[in-house]
């Protein structure tokens, strides 16, 4: 058992990695997009082309990440080294900016960022349970959209100061400070099993049948996991190409503030997703995982047609806070409905890497789908377009989607915080 000092360590650990690794796990992002229209002339199709196949890359990797990270007890390890590939496959990239290499180099850093969310969400099953896991990750997630908010606004100021290259110097730095937080966790604070869904040590009753994880078959007969990933494709496929395709505008529109202003989009956005992520961790046990999801499921078609109706930098800022919505509430549900759907299983981590493969499949297609709806038809018909697929998933989750929460399993959040207060310090120490 910790001490309460320990305990409070890794809830500083916890908070640091997610708030540096906000800016590492997505890599350049949208940002590429901006360098690569502005400074390289490259035109959207192109760019989008190039953005596929680093997506590409990185859903092939997705569920092979998560069997390691099931498998290995070094989560901390991958997370470390997996940041350092990030940085140093972008950080090269202004020298050698051919198509070729650009696509190389980005594959290979979305491929090394596959583990870092089962990692970082495995880490947090194992050290603090199901029954505090909800709350804590949606602590971890409010971090990290911290994180997103305070890099994004020091990446705008310093791009309008040096230009949009210097966003790759930001990411080498943020990568060496997620280096220092992992390492700071205490590894013997991780239950392994645990941290793969094999069991809880708050549960009740012997553990003896929960020691060997189930086949990977598993992934493909749990009816729910199938139907959460296809919504989770469809989510994606909207929304992955919005806020690229806003970049775009904005840069086209003012060449010297189109990094800066996308700053701005981020900012705005990720300001927005810590109270979502902070509502998620502090009701999805007590309201269920299906309403919440379908609230965030609900802005993507909202969002995609009021883009098409002003060209205005500040109105295209506005309306990129609805994507704090959608995706502050996305990032916090996601592992718990995973942890919900694995329970027992000990392939949490292996359904997660499989959910983001959904993930990475709609967002490859969105890029690409949405630049060339762009070259043939103009950004009001890419914004349409997403916007159909997104009211699409809706009704995909809405009709087919079961509640995912265990009704035995979990207290309400309310009650739960009345009796141990913050899911990290004091409550780390009784749960464990």
């Amino acid at each position: 058992m910790p001490s309460s000092m320990q305990s409070r360590r890794i809830d500083w650990a916890l908070d640091a990695a997610n708030f540096f690794l906000a800016d590492v796990q997505g890599g350049l992002g949208p940002y590429l997009a901006i360098y690569l229209l502005t400074e390289r002339r490259w035109d959207e199709a192109s760019i989008g082309v190039v953005m596929s196949i680093a997506a590409a890359a990185g859903l092939l990797a997705q569920t092979p990440a998560g069997m390691l990270v099931d498998a290995t007890p070094a989560k901390r390890g991958l997370i470390a080294a997996a940041a350092l590939l990030v940085a140093a496959a972008s950080v090269v990239l202004p020298w050698l900016p051919g198509f070729t290499f650009v696509a190389l180099s980005q594959a290979i850093a979305l491929a090394a960022a596959a583990v870092i969310a089962p990692a970082i969400n495995a880490v947090t099953l194992g050290i603090f349970g199901h029954a505090l896991f909800t709350r804590r990750n949606g602590r971890n997630q409010s971090f990290n959209h911290i994180g997103n908010a305070v890099t994004a606004a020091a990446a705008g100021i310093a791009a309008w100061r040096w230009g949009p290259a210097v966003v790759f110097y930001l990411l080498a730095t943020m990568a060496v400070l997620t280096l220092a937080s992992v390492l700071a966790i205490p590894p013997r604070a991780i239950d392994h099993d645990l941290a793969r869904g094999l069991h809880d040590r708050t549960d009740a009753g012997p553990h003896e049948d929960d020691d060997a994880p189930s086949g990977l078959a598993v992934l493909l007969t749990c009816r729910p996991l199938l139907i959460f990933a296809m919504c989770v494709l469809l989510f994606h496929l909207a929304n992955a190409a919005m806020l690229p395709l806003v970049g775009q505008k904005l840069a086209l529109a003012d060449k010297n503030l189109g990094t800066s202003l996308m700053s701005a989009c981020i900012v705005a956005a990720q300001v927005v997703m810590v109270p979502m992520a902070l509502l998620v961790g502090a009701k999805a046990d007590a309201w269920g995982r299906k309403p919440l999801f379908l609230a965030g499921l609900a802005i993507l078609p909202i969002r995609g047609v009021l883009y098409t109706l002003s060209d205005n930098g500040v109105w295209l800022v506005a309306v990129q806070l609805l994507d704090g919505v959608g995706a502050g509430i996305f990032g916090a549900i996601f592992p718990v409905i995973a942890a919900d759907l694995m329970r027992g299983t000990g392939r949490f981590n292996a359904a997660q890497g499989a959910i983001l493969t959904a993930q990475g499949i709609g967002a490859a297609l969105s890029t690409t789908v949405a630049g060339f709806v762009v070259v043939r038809a103009g950004y009001s018909a890419g914004f349409l377009v997403l916007a159909a697929v997104a009211a699409a998933g809706l009704l995909v989750f809405w009709l087919a989607m079961p509640e995912s929460k265990p009704p035995e399993a979990f207290e309400s959040a309310e009650r739960r915080g009345d009796r141990q207060g913050d899911p990290g310090g004091d409550a780390l120490v009784s749960a464990r």
